[in-house]
């Protein structure tokens, strides 16, 4: 097999270090790819793709039509680098037992970005805790585009209903980069603790999630 000993250089060097700390992006994508590409040099399609889309986390978040653009970039290829971030997602929520605390705002933030590693549209989740703020269920409520996602209180109640929960935390992501809640997000959860009142259930915060970061409702007085 043509580079096999380079291949071998690359294995036994992740192996030695325990991962990819002195590893270039390319040289990441590069030992991605021995995975699907048997026999040919990996190293100049992981250049191809930095060149085209600029980063590593830009590669994983694009989507296989895009990805199967590129030279050497077949059907297998692409759906292993397209995969990669749900996977990520995966072990962190695997991480976070379904038991997990959320006693304090950051603890809370950190467990929404886990939520929507690799979500490139908005979701808007629901999180139910009991009185020590213990996760007793967390799901999607909603599915929308890039940049909204409805959150229709009918719907909210009738979940929140069937999960018998009597404290939640609302969160919902922004793939643009921006973390700031925008005025719908304000009526929309205004609206939202409207109607959970009348029901006797606590809005603990509105989480926004953008990349690694958060924004806590709550902790900037709009909750």
């Amino acid at each position: 097999m043509p580079h096999q000993g380079h291949r071998k250089r690359m294995k036994d060097r992740f192996v030695k270090e325990g991962g990819f700390e002195s590893f270039a992006p390319h040289e990441i994508l590069e030992l991605l790819l021995y995975s699907t590409i048997n026999r040919r040099d990996t190293n100049p399609i992981a250049h191809a793709l930095i060149r085209e889309y600029g980063n590593l986390a830009n590669v994983l978040d694009a989507d296989t039509e895009s990805l199967k653009k590129i030279d050497g970039i077949g059907e297998n290829s692409a759906f292993l680098l397209s995969m990669i971030p749900h996977l990520c997602r995966a072990y962190n929520q695997a991480k976070w037992t379904r038991n997990v605390m959320l006693g304090t705002t950051d603890l809370a933030g950190q467990y929404a970005i886990n939520l929507f590693i690799g979500k490139n549209y908005e979701e808007f989740r629901l999180i139910c805790v009991d009185s020590n703020r213990r996760v007793t269920y967390q799901g999607c409520i909603t599915k929308g585009t890039i940049n909204e996602v409805p959150a229709y209180p009918r719907i909210v109640v009738e979940e929140i209903l069937k999960r018998n929960a009597q404290y939640v935390i609302f969160t919902h992501n922004h793939p643009n980069g921006s973390v700031q809640p925008s005025e719908g997000d304000k009526q929309t959860t205004d609206q939202l603790i409207s109607a959970l009142e009348a029901i006797n259930v606590n809005v603990i915060d509105h989480i926004i999630v953008s990349g690694n970061r958060y924004y806590s409702m709550a902790d900037m007085g709009f909750i």
